[in-house]
């Protein structure tokens, strides 16, 4: 469900070309490292990148939209939306990162 959330939010946020393509390419990358943590349930490093890259996208993620947020003469409601999109998907991430160490400390994590 983190997943998807995730990556229907960035798809979302993508919309409109607001933002540069490395906000694309590092949130689907680490959705794609969060596919690989799925799908091997044992893997300790797996769910350990995960939680990393989703901590660092929450650091690139208020980078983006703070340096790339328009004036407010500029706003579309189509760019209104992507924005509102990252944003909101930008607030779920502390809650993302905290279920993803839950399933960390169970799959034996320190």
């Amino acid at each position: 469900a983190i997943i998807l959330v995730h990556w229907l939010l960035t798809v979302w946020g993508c919309m409109n070309y607001i933002f540069p393509a490395s906000y694309a390419w590092g949130n689907f990358s680490v959705l794609a490292v969060g596919i690989w943590a799925i799908v091997q349930r044992d893997s300790l490093d797996a769910i350990m990148m995960f939680l990393t890259g989703l901590l660092l996208t929450v650091l690139t993620d208020i980078i983006h939209v703070s340096v790339f947020y328009p004036p407010n003469n500029h706003l579309t409601d189509v760019k209104r939306f992507s924005i509102g999109m990252a944003i909101f998907s930008l607030l779920l991430k502390p809650v993302s990162c905290y279920l993803v160490y839950r399933m960390y400390r169970e799959r034996g994590g320190e």
